[in-house]
């Protein structure tokens, strides 16, 4: 018999939502693979350190972590990394090369064996990465993009596609690298062979343009030796984004390009399906996957507006169909084996899973990292999907999940406290998917709002764009319109609102703070807060000229960067607030945090600064999780007058 119903004000329902529970199921398998007949993934272990595992589900169903601490399968190209792996079938045992995170060496390695290094340690700089590893027998060699940096700052940087021997003979000799064709643009994609080894595709772009802003495909033919001659471009340019590339079986080059506002399919230059939706992505990380051939012709695609499905495709018709089960969100990994799928998938009341698509059948099912319900799903929230008006009736995305708890209801006539949350990027989406921390907010009854604000992604290039020079007021009014609406419409107090970010998300919660009066307290995770200290030299080379397109160019407007910046804007920080920051973030260095705290000194503000020795950009490891987590909580107890949870360590805010 179920616990009765009892009220109880909003923000004091007793959860067995704790902190260490969604700690500990943060992050999701990533990065799919086939090794002969077997799925292979990585998962993250945030006990163990925040590493990332490899992992791999054995004919008999048996899942077999490969590697064990402190292996940690994971690359820091771009910072953000890229595929870290691959493997293949040798002598009738998998063979599988991956990156280590620690060292950044390409590691060869067969399960029960010691990793052997292939690729030497640089005492320069950021030193030598690789991504996207494809294993070449037949050459002995394995081919990835390296990323080498030249010097100790952060623009002293090459990329290029690159092959490793096989043999270990480049483990202490940077010379026993080959390259495959002299550099042509600042960043590169891993390249993609053509059935019959004749032809490489892969994909480049220049500063100042992000991936999204416009990239080139381009298309090369391998020599006996194999080297890339005659490379040329085929496809993009500065207003279109290529996104990913590959070949179909009788040898025409597939790929997603947002020529046409969407990112759609086109295959030999020819678009494949006219849905405006998206069948692409933002590219975040090296070898992200939306679609993959099959070796019938068919094609396996992640595509739709806002959550990303899976589905097959019939080039010939244009038509798909879409993989039955709960994953109404997939992540943008894709592996295919004969006529067998497989992706990570997730929706509103089940977490990441890998889950396989039999085509021949029709049927789905979950082959690894098993959802299990770690509590009653009685405690997950139960989200809206609602599209609010923003400034000039726009359109503006989101995700409202009300609180929710099965033994506990709100006096009459009190309206619950709501937390406005904004994605990080600012180029990203909030997914609808099962998120523990969410459930941590919304079972104690505390709403939250994730808001796809303008420029996020999933809803079509025009939608992205409206970003574009307007950072910091786009994304701050579609906040604000999502927290007005919720409150004009009696579903939050608008006493009771927050805000939360984390990255570009901390500079939305920290521009929102200074630039309007909606919200009485904020939360700002590893944040970006001063532009005119945010740019070449001062963080990773990836994104060193994103503001051009964010702000501006800096020769044009350069008093923009100033207006924008919360940190100009401290003096107008007058309510609660608390940073959350990694001491080992190259890309939202500390120094950002600091600069806003020695601004609002001796003001009175209350406020706290957590930090965390190990941390970089995004928190792995669950002692910090469970902080964080724990720290927002009495945040958001301590100034809407919420009954605190006694297993709740108080946050001290000083002023």
């Amino acid at each position: 018999m179920g616990e009765q119903t009892r009220t109880a004000p909003y923000g004091s329902w007793p959860s067995p939502v704790t902190a260490a529970l969604a700690a500990a199921h943060d992050g999701h398998p990533d990065w799919v693979g086939f090794v002969g007949d077997e799925i292979w993934w990585t998962e993250p272990r945030p006990a163990e350190g925040g590493r990332r595992a490899l992992v791999r589900r054995r004919a008999d169903g048996a899942e077999e972590t490969v590697l064990p601490a402190p292996w940690n399968v994971r690359s820091r190209v771009v910072e953000y990394g890229g595929r870290p792996w691959t493997g293949v079938v040798a002598d009738g045992r998998p063979l599988v090369v991956f990156a280590h995170f620690a060292d950044q060496r390409l590691y060869r390695c067969q399960p029960g064996a010691e990793p052997v290094p292939l690729t030497p340690v640089s005492p320069v700089g950021g030193g030598l990465r690789w991504a996207e590893p494809r294993v070449d027998l037949a050459r002995g060699e394995v081919w990835c993009v390296l990323e080498e940096h030249t010097g100790d700052g952060p623009d002293d940087v090459r990329r290029v596609l690159a092959a490793v021997p096989l043999d270990g003979s480049a483990a202490a000799d940077r010379a026993a690298v080959r390259e495959l064709a002299p550099p042509r643009h600042r960043f590169v994609t891993g390249a993609r062979l053509s059935p019959d080894g004749r032809r490489a595709a892969w994909i480049g772009w220049d500063h100042p343009r992000m991936p999204w802003d416009g990239t080139e495909l381009l298309v090369a033919d391998v020599t006996g030796d194999g080297r890339l001659t005659g490379v040329r471009t085929v496809a993009g340019g500065p207003d279109e984004s290529v996104c990913q590339a590959e070949w179909s079986p009788d040898g025409r080059l597939l790929y997603a390009s947002d020529r046409g506002g969407w990112w759609q399919l086109y295959r030999d230059g020819t678009l494949l399906c006219p849905r405006e939706e998206e069948f692409g992505g933002p590219l975040w990380q090296l070898g992200l996957r939306w679609f993959a051939p099959l070796d019938n012709g068919l094609l396996a695609v992640l595509h739709g507006r806002g959550p990303a499905a899976l589905g097959i495709l019939d080039p010939e018709t244009g038509e798909i169909v879409d993989a039955a089960g709960p994953w109404t969100e997939c992540a943008p990994t894709l592996a295919v084996h004969g006529q067998r799928v497989v992706t990570v998938g997730a929706g509103p009341h089940t977490g990441y899973e890998v889950v396989e698509l039999d085509t021949v059948t029709g049927r789905a099912r979950v082959a690894g990292a098993r959802h299990r319900d770690p509590v009653d799903p009685a405690y997950y929230p139960r989200p809206e999907v609602r599209t609010f008006a923003g400034p000039g009736g726009r359109e503006v995305h989101a995700h409202v999940y009300p609180p929710h708890h099965p033994a506990r209801t709100a006096p009459d006539g009190e309206r619950p406290p709501y937390v406005i949350w904004a994605h990080g990027g600012p180029t990203s989406r909030s997914p609808l998917v099962l998120d523990l921390t969410i459930a941590y907010f919304t079972s104690r009854g505390i709403g939250v709002a994730e808001v796809n604000y303008g420029g996020s992604t999933g809803y079509g290039r025009a939608y992205r764009e409206r970003l574009r020079e307007r950072w910091g007021v786009v994304d701050v009014e579609d906040c604000a319109a999502v927290a007005r609406a919720l409150a004009a419409e009696g579903t939050a107090d608008p006493a009771r609102l927050a805000v939360r970010g984390g990255s570009a998300g901390g500079w939305t919660a920290a521009a929102s703070l200074t630039t309007t009066d909606v919200y009485a307290c904020g939360t700002i995770r590893y944040p970006v807060l001063d532009l005119t200290a945010w740019g070449p030299g001062e963080t990773h080379d990836f994104e060193s000229r994103y503001l051009e397109s964010l702000i501006g160019p800096l020769a044009e407007v350069p008093d923009r960067y100033a207006e924008r910046s919360p940190i100009t804007h401290a003096d107008r920080l007058t309510v609660p607030f608390l940073l959350l920051q990694g001491l080992d973030d190259v890309i939202c260095p500390p120094a950002q945090c600091e600069r806003l705290l020695a601004r609002t000194a001796g003001r009175g503000v209350p406020h706290a600064y957590l930090t965390f020795e190990g941390e970089g950009h995004g928190f792995r490891r669950a002692d910090t999780m469970i902080r964080a987590l724990e720290a927002e909580l009495s945040l958001y107890t301590q100034v809407f007058g919420l009954d605190p949870a006694p297993s709740v360590p108080k946050l001290e805010l000083s002023s």
